[in-house]
């Protein structure tokens, strides 16, 4: 089964304490990248949770946003900087002296809120139970992601395999109808030959076939169109063998846009002319599906 790079998953969890809530979206991306925002009490657990996500997406770009509400989850404390209040209250009794100021008393209020002066230190010690909430709600919501991006792949895998089919179609159509391209030539090359002499010599049919020879050999696409049969069964048995064949698949388009390019430029034909450009209609709808792909 393929797997799509998008999705989005989310989980809430609580007890009689703590709830904490998880949400989780995910992007294409060329590697694996987990991003959390999350309380900095727990930064010391973002790896384990990264790992948790980890083990459901192999590419993509994730970001987690967890929130955790109810009683303070770790220890708080006040922390005063004695030594650069004191510089203050010097500072101040100075200007007093200074200034001829007397009535005036030191705004130790405004000290409270100074956040030089007073701090509040929050302690990265939180309790195992929030802890163990928090690492569930991070797996539960990595399973919804997981269970999202799945469905999302059953959709792109049908996409796909219908346009492979499609694209198989007309390359059919195409190694059929090249064989009458060289015949049609030598028709009109004949046709205008005699139409240049007007009857008074007869053509040389030696020099007829030798053009038509040369105009076949730089028409040729029958290796183009081997090698596109062989690229399309490539790209089906990957879509069916599933996994994480985002890049396969992309090198395989790649390939396949190659091919139809040399098509194009050999093609002195309107209908083959025409056939390619619908290939490579085709093929760029299938390489923005395959961007999708983990």
């Amino acid at each position: 089964m393929i797997v799509s790079m998008t999705g989005y998953g989310s989980s809430l969890q609580q007890n009689d304490s703590f709830h904490v809530t998880v949400e989780m979206k995910s992007v294409n991306h060329r590697f694996s990248e987990v991003n959390i925002r999350m309380p900095r009490p727990f930064l010391m657990i973002e790896d384990r949770l990264k790992k948790a996500v980890g083990k459901l997406v192999n590419r993509g770009k994730v970001d987690v946003f967890i929130t955790i509400g109810g009683e303070s989850v770790s220890k708080r404390a006040v922390n005063v900087d004695w030594d650069l209040l004191e510089q203050y209250v010097t500072t101040f009794e100075e200007m007093k002296k200074r200034f001829n100021v007397n009535k005036s008393d030191f705004p130790f209020e405004q000290m409270l809120t100074h956040e030089d002066v007073i701090s509040i230190d929050e302690s990265d010690d939180v309790s195992e139970e929030v802890k163990s909430l928090l690492i569930h709600a991070v797996e539960q919501a990595a399973v919804q992601l997981h269970t999202m991006r799945q469905e999302e792949g059953k959709e792109l895998y049908r996409d796909l395999i219908h346009r492979s089919s499609l694209m198989r179609e007309w390359a059919t159509q195409l190694k059929e109808y090249a064989p009458i391209v060289s015949e049609q030539y030598q028709e009109r090359l004949h046709k205008r030959v005699n139409q240049f002499l007007e009857g008074k010599f007869e053509a040389d049919e030696g020099r007829i076939l030798t053009e038509v020879a040369v105009y076949s050999d730089k028409s040729d696409i029958q290796e183009e169109l081997t090698r596109i049969d062989s690229h399309l069964k490539q790209f089906d048995a990957i879509l069916e063998g599933g996994g994480v064949v985002g890049r396969k698949l992309d090198f395989l388009v790649q390939e396949l846009n190659r091919e139809f390019n040399t098509i194009g430029s050999k093609a002195n034909d309107i209908q083959i002319s025409q056939r390619v450009v619908d290939l490579k209609s085709e093929l760029e709808k299938v390489r923005e599906q395959v961007q999708n792909i983990e």
